[in-house]
C-alpha cells in the first residue's frame, strides 16, 4: 500500500514513523535501525559530551545508512550550550533537525539559510503555533500518556491532536500512547501525518545502550506502572515506578524543592538505571504505551508488524 503522505515527502522516508530523541538512547545503532526500515531515525546530540562526538556519531549513521536521518536537540533540560553541536550538525548537513524542549528561536535563527528540516515537540496548541510562526516545517504533538517531559495541561494524545491540527498550517506528527500498527492509524484518522514513538523503540535488539532490566520492565510492566515526576517544579515528566521515582513523589508531596531534588532527577540517576539497571538510585522514562509492549523486537520486526497491522484495517475500512 502507498504511504506516502505530507510527512513521508517532506523527511523523504517512506514509512510516516519518526523515532523519539530519547536522551542517552538514541544513537548510531537505533537511528540506522530506523531508518532503514523506512522511517526518521535520530541520534541525540546534547547526551554526546561534545560536538565532535556528535561528528563522529553522525558519520557513524552515515556508515550504516543511506536514507534521511535526524539530530534530535533536548535543549531545555541539560543546561550547556548548544550552538557548537548545532555547528556540527549543520557543517554535516544533517537532514532533519528536531528540538525539544526550552525555546527553539535560537535554533531557528542559527538554521537560516540551511535546507534542514526543522522539526519541533510541543505539547499544547499555543505551542504549536508558536512553533510555526518560527518557521517550523511539522510539530510533533505529545499527548499526556507519552514518556518523558510532557506538557503541563494533562491533555490526552486524543484530543489535543485534532486540536492542533485545526489550529496549524503545517504537519502534525502525533506522539504519546502509539506502539502499534493501530495506534499509527488512529494518528491518522484524527488528522496527524504521521507518528513518533520513543518507549517503544527502547524495547528493541538495536537500542544497544538500554540494558536488560529497562527493556524487561518495558515488556512486563501495563499501563499502570508509570508516574509522572517533577510537577511541583513546573517540569511533569513520565517515568517507571521504582523506589527513586516514590522518593521523589514523596519529597514533592512534603514541599521539597529543587535543591533538594536535583540529585534525584538529574541525568545521572537516569543513566544509572538506563545503562546500569540500577531500580534503586535511578529512573527511567517511559510511556503509558509500555502496556502494549510485549517483547523486544529487531526494529525491522517491530515496522514490518506495524505496517502490516495498519494495512489490515486499512482494508477492513475500505470494505
Amino acid at each position: 500500500m502507498n504511504w506516502n503522505t505530507d510527512v513521508t515527502n517532506l523527511l523523504g522516508i517512506q514509512y510516516p514513523i519518526v523515532q523519539g530523541g530519547l536522551a542517552y538512547l538514541a544513537y548510531s545503532e537505533l537511528a540506522a535501525a530506523v531508518s532503514n526500515a523506512g522511517g526518521l531515525g535520530q541520534i541525540t546530540a546534547m547526551s554526546l559530551p561534545d560536538p565532535d562526538a556528535l561528528r563522529n556519531e553522525i558519520h557513524k549513521v552515515r556508515k550504516l545508512t543511506d536514507k534521511p536521518f535526524g539530530v534530535n536537540f533536548a535543549i531545555g533540560q541539560h543546561g550547556r550550550p548548544f550552538s557548537h553541536y548545532l555547528d556540527v550538525a549543520i557543517e554535516e548537513e544533517v537532514p532533519v533537525i528536531s528540538m525539544t524542549g526550552g525555546n527553539p528561536s535560537p535554533i531557528f535563527e542559527q538554521l537560516k539559510g540551511t535546507n534542514i528540516k526543522k522539526l519541533v515537540l510541543v505539547a499544547a496548541k499555543r505551542q504549536a503555533q508558536k512553533a510555526e510562526e518560527l518557521g517550523a516545517d511539522a510539530v510533533m504533538v505529545v499527548g499526556q500518556e507519552g514518556g518523558g517531559h510532557l506538557g503541563k495541561s494533562d491533555i490526552g494524545t486524543m484530543v489535543l491532536i485534532p486540536s492542533v491540527v485545526d489550529a496549524v498550517n503545517i504537519p502534525v506528527i502525533a506522539s504519546g500512547g502509539i506502539g502499534d500498527g493501530r495506534g499509527l492509524m488512529a494518528a491518522l484518522s484524527l488528522g496527524a501525518q504521521g507518528i513518533e514513538m520513543g518507549t517503544r523503540f527502547i524495547a528493541t535488539q538495536e537500542c544497544v545502550h538500554a540494558n536488560e532490566l529497562y527493556k524487561q520492565k518495558l515488556v512486563e510492566g501495563t499501563e499502570n506502572d508509570t508516574t509522572v515526576i517533577k510537577r511541583s517544579l513546573g517540569m511533569p515528566a513520565r517515568a517507571i515506578a521504582n523506589p527513586l521515582t516514590q522518593k521523589i513523589l514523596e519529597i514533592e508531596k512534603h514541599g521539597g524543592g529543587y535543591e533538594e531534588l536535583k540529585e534525584l532527577i538529574s541525568g545521572t540517576a537516569n543513566r544509572k538505571y538506563i545503562y546500569e539497571g540500577d531500580d534503586e538510585n535511578g529512573f527511567g522514562w517511559a510511556g503509558q504505551v509500555m502496556g502494549l509492549i510485549k517483547d523486544s523486537p529487531t526494529v525491522a520486526e517491530l515496522f514490518a508488524r506495524i505496517i502490516n497491522e495498519a494495512e489490515e484495517i486499512r482494508t477492513k475500512w475500505g470494505r
